[in-house]
């Protein structure tokens, strides 16, 4: 049932429905999930966060009892958070206006808030999909893989990482601090839930074919990459640390074995062409472990991710001096290693060389120089970061 918002009793759950031209399929979910609360026996309300309809989607919403929040910057983020504002109830559920979601299993998402869940999500492969609810490409590959890789990204036991029914306590809500304002809005909740450690689980419910009678607001191919980018830049060890360490290793690996001289692998001779290649997975793979710790630095300085005690710790001692001492280190060993090779050609009477001896110098020694530049300006890059730019309180 849905109270007047001066209500006596308090609202506990707050149904929010971004909404743009859904007026073949609004005053239906309104209907039913107002019938959902009185038969559950919950005080409630329907929020329409209208997103600037033109077909009169807000007098049928207002018709079939709900309250009609007009959200005017354009987005499916906008739309939900504009409504999640003038949420009046502890939890707040939000879905889709368009049909495919089934609001009568909204006492399912209530019964997990109150058991202490601070996020519920709908599980679409364990209610089930009804035929023609969701393209084969939705079904057998963007959803399952964007579920991994959510998985495999951050530690969270969900298995449908982009159901768009969900509940959530409005405390956690706040404590989560959304900032996105498109369809990344969903994975950023999941994501941020997830770092914060707060409790989060699935119940099923089932999809339906929407009854828009129109293309729907989703792009397939276009928003399933809004969301994999979103989640890899929410995942700077991942998309940087990881990576960059690997290629470190494997250089300095590979580099060691072919150093002092030829390496004979079968019928396979790896020489200088193959310590250049090492070199250059030293290089990037070193300017890639930089951008992991700088990337990581802004998300927490900009708000999209919250503080983290070990790691404000170790970056405390990482200062603009001790990176250009240890830059400058490693310069002066490349030009060490370079002051040797103009020796060695000295000792030849500065005439012709063999690349397969004199690379083996001159590699090593680029790599070093190149190595100390990087290092210099990703200090510099972060002291520039830590600048404050707050304004200062009289």
């Amino acid at each position: 049932m849905s109270l007047p918002l001066h209500g006596v009793q308090k609202l506990e759950l707050s149904v929010v429905l971004p909404c743009l031209n859904e007026a073949r399929t609004v005053g239906a979910c309104v209907q039913e999930a107002q019938a959902a609360l009185a038969q559950a026996g919950i005080i409630g309300e329907v929020i329409i966060a209208d997103n600037g309809s033109t077909d009169g989607s807000q007098a049928l919403a207002v018709q079939h009892g709900a309250r009609v929040v007009p959200i005017i910057n354009k987005g499916y983020g906008y739309a939900l958070r504009g409504g999640i504002a003038a949420a009046q109830g502890r939890f707040i559920l939000m879905g889709d206006a368009d049909g495919s979601y089934d609001f009568s299993h909204l006492p399912r998402f209530v019964a997990a808030l109150r058991e202490g869940h601070d996020l519920v999500m709908g599980n679409r492969f364990s209610g089930g999909i009804l035929p023609g609810a969701m393209p084969w490409k939705n079904r057998y590959i963007g959803n399952p893989v964007l579920s991994f890789l959510g998985r495999l990204l951050f530690p969270t036991p969900l298995r449908d990482f982009h159901c768009g029914l969900r509940g959530f306590r409005a405390t956690a809500y706040r404590q989560m601090d959304l900032r996105t304002t498109g369809m990344e809005f969903a994975s950023e909740m999941v994501i941020k839930a997830t770092l914060l450690k707060l409790k989060v689980t699935e119940v099923p419910t089932t999809l339906r074919p929407d009854g828009r009678g129109r293309p729907p607001h989703l792009r397939p191919w276009r928003d399933g990459w809004r969301h994999l980018r979103f989640m890899f830049l929410f995942s700077p060890r991942w998309l940087f640390f990881y990576p960059g360490t690997f290629l470190m290793l494997a250089g300095i690996v590979l580099g060691a074995a072919v150093l002092p001289g030829p390496l004979q692998l079968g019928r396979v001779q790896l020489d200088v062409h193959t310590l250049l290649f090492a070199a250059g997975c030293i290089l990037i793979g070193f300017q890639a472990v930089s951008f992991a710790v700088l990337s990581k630095y802004f998300t927490l300085r900009a708000g999209l991710r919250h503080p983290e005690a070990k790691f404000d710790s170790w970056l405390g001692k990482v200062t603009l001096e001790a990176g250009l001492i240890f830059g400058c280190g490693l310069i002066a060993t490349g030009a060490l290693i370079w002051t040797g090779a103009i020796w060695f050609w000295r000792e030849q009477g500065f005439g012709p060389l063999q690349p397969a001896q004199t690379l083996r110098w001159v590699i090593p020694g680029s790599l070093f120089l190149a190595l100390g530049c990087q290092m210099i300006l990703t200090s510099f890059l972060l002291g520039v970061l830590r600048l404050d730019t707050r304004e200062a309180t009289p």
